[in-house]
């Protein structure tokens, strides 16, 4: 853990629900860093020399030392940005199996308790309050709620606590700005294919 005189930075991208769980976590721990946002486009020196082989964010700088974290939430990515609808439905099928058995964990390790931690955010609880905007974006695009009241009551109301707590409030992006940028993205990646086509 940092302690005094270390020195903390975040090279990351506001809509990076990796470069999120981070920012989570020095949040709910009460560090002090310095963030760099990242253009992806035009990757700046420090990320190419910081993940030399990923070339991604999050990069968690201690003392100048890299930590470097890049992972893909295959299906869920899949479910909205897939070519057809049949792979569109088919990662959606899988997204829902990865809801049960998230809201199966939950019920089991929370015992009643507010979070996966118990009475306390616990590594559960950031990694996956790193997704919380992200599922409010979701909504706002699609319509269709990812963790909801019928198929998973618990973490439906996780995601609402965990929202509204005060170091969640001040790490995560607004949905609304998510849902903007994704937009966005669609648009350019469907002028793209347009273009090669």
């Amino acid at each position: 853990m940092a302690g005094a005189g270390d020195e903390l930075k975040l090279l990351g991208m506001w809509t990076s629900p990796f470069t999120l769980r981070v920012k989570l976590a020095l949040s709910f721990k009460g560090l002090s860093y310095e963030y760099a946002e990242e253009d992806l486009s035009n990757k700046s020196e420090l990320l190419l020399s910081s993940n030399p082989v990923h070339k991604k964010v999050p990069v968690l700088i201690h003392n100048g030392k890299p930590i470097c974290e890049s992972q893909l939430l295959k299906s869920w990515l899949q479910a909205s940005m897939g070519k057809t609808e049949e792979e569109k439905a088919e990662a959606l099928k899988e997204t829902f199996a990865a809801v049960a058995n998230l809201e199966a964990a939950f019920e089991g390790c929370s015992k009643g308790k507010p979070f996966f931690g118990g009475d306390a955010v616990g590594y559960l609880d950031v990694t996956l309050g790193a997704l919380v905007s992200w599922v409010h974006a979701g909504e706002a695009l699609y319509g269709m709620r990812l963790f909801d009241a019928t198929r998973s009551p618990l973490l439906d109301a996780w995601v609402d606590r965990f929202a509204a707590l005060d170091a969640a409030k001040a790490a995560l992006p607004d949905a609304g700005r998510l849902a903007e940028y994704a937009k966005k993205r669609q648009a350019e990646r469907a002028a793209g294919e347009a273009a090669n086509n």
